[in-house]
């Protein structure tokens, strides 16, 4: 059953991955994967928080299934790629450290949110 709920929250995740970067990128352009960063940083802050205090069926269905589709390391890899590619060598850096840093500044927020709201 355990499979149901991943299934369940990836087919959540996945459109929502889409149409957030579609969202975020018809407001800011095309020039940096803000699209990527924003569901890759929510994903982030989203599972900390269930990290900490969700039980584990619920972990199953928000942070492996919504979160493991709706965040993506792949994209997030293939459009740094494509920047320093296109000779945007100091944006494919910016993402990197941007992503990574926000990232874990994301995951440590949202535990800490979790343990503080929720004990």
């Amino acid at each position: 059953m355990n499979w149901l709920l991943v299934a369940v929250g990836a087919a959540v995740g996945a459109p929502l991955r889409y149409l957030t970067d579609r969202a975020v990128h018809s407001r800011v352009g095309f020039g940096f994967p803000w699209g990527t960063f924003t569901v890759n940083l929510s994903g982030c802050a989203l599972l900390g928080l269930l990290a900490a205090v969700a039980p584990p069926d619920v972990r199953l269905l928000l942070g492996t299934g919504l979160c493991g589709a709706l965040t993506t390391y792949s994209t997030f890899s293939f459009e740094t790629l494509k920047l320093a590619q296109n000779g945007s060598r100091g944006a494919a850096f910016g993402n990197v450290a941007l992503s990574l840093a926000a990232g874990l500044a994301a995951v440590y927020a949202g535990a800490a949110l979790g343990h503080a709201v929720w004990g």
